[in-house]
């Protein structure tokens, strides 16, 4: 039983990423070797346990037999369906007017999401922060449902710090869920540029449904070729752009899409 050979464990996972892509920038070498991996540990055998001693049954006198009555059936309580199902379901059905196809091509040449392309570095990490939108609005994974979670307000406090490349690659991300859709808004009045990073052509958009109460709200807005994804653009500039945000009527499209 002593005279076993220790057999080496196959590398993991993270072991073998560590050795084809990890570097030890002064060593330039990898930073694991997995071909002097630790053995595998030896494995104790289980000590049989003792059989207890089994004693002949002993005769026994049994009650009778009690009455058994059946209980009455009782109805299920009602599945309680999703708040956010609720209100989608709720929503007038809007359709937009417009349709736009999105440019692959000049999404790959600037290192963004690319629908239908193979996986990449920045793709699996909208997909993490994706994640966990969906479980703040969707009240997955033992979370409340927030108030308001669907919603989700990119900004910074300077431009070029990459508001546009985090909107338009977790809006890409969140529109391949098969159960969510989604309405990318483009809200940079003073500098839009959603339309430009998809490729697609300008038009009517939220300034000028805040503006004209009248103008019907699919005008505004652009069925891309992902069936997920609806883009709304900035629309026209208005003298009075920052009034119009701040006014009630903001919130009416946000409630019709």
């Amino acid at each position: 039983m002593n005279d076993q050979r220790k057999v080496k464990r196959p590398p993991s996972l993270l072991e073998r990423a560590a050795d084809m892509f990890g570097l030890d920038p002064a060593a330039n070498a990898p930073t694991i070797d997995v071909s002097s991996l630790p053995p595998e540990p030896e494995k104790k055998a289980k000590k049989p346990k003792a059989e207890a001693a089994v004693e002949a049954p002993q005769a026994e006198v049994l009650p009778p037999e009690p009455v058994v009555e059946a209980a009455p059936a009782v109805e299920p309580a009602p599945v309680k369906a999703s708040p956010r199902k609720e209100i989608a379901r709720a929503a007038p059905a809007i359709v937009p007017t417009r349709q736009g196809r999105i440019d692959r091509d000049r999404l790959a040449a600037r290192g963004m999401v690319v629908p239908g392309a193979p996986v990449t570095g920045i793709s699996e990490e909208y997909r993490i922060v994706k994640r966990e939108l969906i479980r703040n609005f969707g009240g997955t994974g033992n979370r409340p449902i927030l108030p308001r979670g669907h919603r989700v307000l990119i900004a910074s406090a300077n431009p070029g710090e990459g508001k546009t490349f985090s909107a338009v690659n977790l809006a890409l991300s969140l529109a391949v869920e098969a159960d969510h859709d989604v309405l990318l808004i483009d809200a940079d009045i003073a500098k839009p540029s959603v339309l430009e990073a998809l490729g697609l052509e300008n038009g009517p958009g939220l300034m000028d449904a805040l503006a004209d109460p009248t103008l019907p709200l699919g005008d505004c807005l652009i069925q891309t070729d992902i069936p997920g994804l609806k883009v709304m653009p900035a629309g026209t500039q208005h003298t009075h752009d920052t009034e119009l945000l701040a006014s009630a009527r903001t919130e009416a499209p946000a409630r019709a899409a």
